[in-house]
């Protein structure tokens, strides 16, 4: 009797379900339609809007007189807006219309529709608005309509999708955070180029002046003027998004992208860039008069604009990770540490290879003695940040302490890939740089050193060689004595149960890893037929249970096949099955 009603149980689960592999393949269709439904409204909203920027342009340019001398512009504008804007038009109605349906709402076609026509729309007409202010500032009159009617154009295609980005009933569920970010790294781009540039021509000002350079061309303040116009276009741009959109509190994996790697690698590289061209040129002032004065200086505006404005974009960078988790830490030193590796180890290369000239020849030539210089600036620069960054001294975090053991887990395994990415790339690099040198020395031999000497020759691919050496030797060391100081993982998990099959209404995913932790059983996912829909997975979900309460089910539960079966309430039933004799 119980075996009867346990079979019951069995068969009214089963018929209530269908498995996940015998959906049928038409409901693979809707898919594609979507995407070929939004890739064709992205393409004709492109030809609408550039058609519509074409009449707009002529109607500020020429008046009355539409045509003109172009008569085939004016038939292509026409023709794309008004077929391609019509078209266009009539599509998005019908999308907006079923947009009401959650499937359609929540498709991945939809959020990259949206995310990439705001950022199309966005670049657009920033970029043009700003380039007629700036050409304004300069007096260029003639050149502000083409400017102005693109901006108009895309300022009406952007402000239309921000409102269907944002709309509360038929906004996209996914990559619904991607416009925020896409804004903020844009102002973020603009901002700082910006600033970076006017900052250059005050300070390229001010040493024409001390260097008495005479001054060509239009006034200084000019250029000055146009730079502040795109850095405060940039940094309206990124205040928009990130400030009062909220971007800076998004913790997803794109967002700890973004301010890893155009955030604190970016402004890394710009700020020691900018501050090895500047001690180049210090250097080439003190030991190195050879060019005019007004030559050597003139790198030293753009230098010190750029490592300073690069020191603000990576330490407000740099903050922002720090207050994040442990992995967002990491990644950002590692991140810095990295652009600063590769400063210093190019400037030891260039080092060896200066040197390697200086020996060559009688005559300190001023081109091996520039070099020189500059290897010099690199290594000074990039080997204190690297060692104030990664600290090979200290207790950083995923390191080995002295005579102690790192912690395992998620903590060390950036800091182990970082390590293994260095070593391998450095082994390549010196790998490629032996062949060079290779061949150097046999054509040099077989050529009877006809042309120049061999130290002449392997003097740039041996310095590459050394310096990739000496990176590579060092982090695989590092490698080797921190994998022997990590204590064995985890043991896997005690195969409980050979098979699980998982019944379910809602996201499955959580529930299997949990089922996979637990019992180390394969899972098979069957479908309630049922269920009114799939949540996001999340704890709290309607039908979506507590992954610890699943846990808790599973303990104590052996067999060969186990059915799990959760219920629209978020009920779990644990059902050991047995074969039928």
């Amino acid at each position: 009797m119980a075996a009867h009603r346990l079979s019951g149980s069995v068969g009214e689960a089963v018929s209530a379900v269908r498995p996940a592999a015998a959906q049928p393949t038409h409901e693979a269709l809707p898919t594609v339609r979507r995407l070929i439904v939004f890739l064709l409204l992205f393409a004709l909203m492109l030809i609408g809007a550039s058609g519509l920027a074409g009449l707009l342009d002529r109607l500020l340019s020429a008046g009355t007189a539409l045509a003109g001398n172009d008569v085939g512009g004016l038939a292509r504008s026409l023709a794309f807006a008004v077929v391609g804007g019509s078209l266009a038009a009539v599509l998005w109605w019908t999308v907006w219309r079923r947009l009401s349906e959650e499937a359609e709402r929540a498709s991945l076609a939809w959020g990259l529709y949206v995310a990439g026509i705001y950022a199309v729309a966005l670049i657009t007409f920033s970029t043009a608005f700003l380039g007629m202010g700036a050409q304004l500032v300069a007096g260029e009159s003639a050149q502000w309509r083409p400017a102005l009617a693109t901006g108009i154009a895309w300022a009406g295609v952007w402000a239309w999708h921000r409102r269907m980005w944002l709309h509360p009933v038929k906004g996209p569920r996914r990559l619904s955070g991607v416009p925020t970010l896409v804004g903020s790294v844009f102002g973020l781009f603009l901002g700082a180029g910006g600033a970076a540039t006017a900052l250059s021509g005050l300070l390229g000002a001010a040493l024409q002046v001390f260097a008495a350079a005479p001054s060509l061309g239009r006034p200084w303040w000019v250029s000055v003027i146009q730079s502040l116009v795109w850095t405060a276009g940039g940094g309206l741009a990124w205040w928009w998004h990130w400030i009062r959109g909220g971007g800076r509190l998004l913790t997803t994996g794109l967002a700890n992208v973004a301010v890893a790697v155009f955030g604190v690698l970016g402004g890394c590289i710009l700020a020691i860039s900018g501050a090895v061209t500047a001690l180049f040129v210090l250097l080439r002032l003190v030991l190195d008069r050879t060019d005019p004065l007004n030559r050597i200086l003139d790198p030293l505006g753009p230098a010190l604009a750029a490592a300073a404005i690069g020191s603000i974009v990576w330490a407000y960078h740099t903050t922002l990770a720090e207050r994040r988790s442990g992995q967002m830490r990491q990644a950002a030193r590692l991140l810095a540490s990295g652009a600063a590796l590769a400063a210093a180890a190019s400037g030891i290369g260039v080092i060896v290879n200066a040197t390697l000239g200086l020996a060559e020849t009688t005559l300190a030539g001023t081109d091996t003695r520039t070099l020189l210089l500059g290897g010099i600036s690199a290594l000074a620069t990039g080997g204190p940040v690297w060692w104030r960054v990664w600290n090979p001294t200290g207790h950083p975090d995923g390191a080995v302490p002295d005579g102690g053991t790192p912690p395992s887990g998620k903590s060390t395994s950036g800091r182990r890939i970082y390590l293994v990415a260095v070593f391998g790339l450095s082994a390549v690099v010196a790998l490629v740089t032996l062949l060079v040198i290779g061949y150097q020395a046999f054509e040099y031999l077989l050529d009877g050193a006809g042309r120049g000497s061999l130290a002449g020759r392997v003097r740039a691919p041996l310095g590459l060689l050394v310096a990739t050496g000496l990176v590579a030797g060092y982090h695989y060391g590092v490698w080797r004595r921190e994998r022997a100081a990590l204590p064995l993982g985890p043991p896997p998990p005690r195969r409980t149960i050979g098979h699980v099959i998982l019944v379910t209404g809602s996201d499955p995913a959580p529930l299997s890893r949990v089922i996979s932790e637990a019992s180390g059983a394969r899972i098979t996912v069957w479908k309630r037929a049922d269920a009114g829909g799939t949540g996001s997975g999340e704890p709290g979900e309607p039908g979506q249970p507590d992954p610890g309460q699943l846990a808790k089910a599973l303990a104590g539960v052996s067999g060969e096949r186990v059915l799990v079966v959760i219920g629209p309430d978020a009920r779990i039933e644990v059902v050991p099955l047995t074969a039928e004799e």
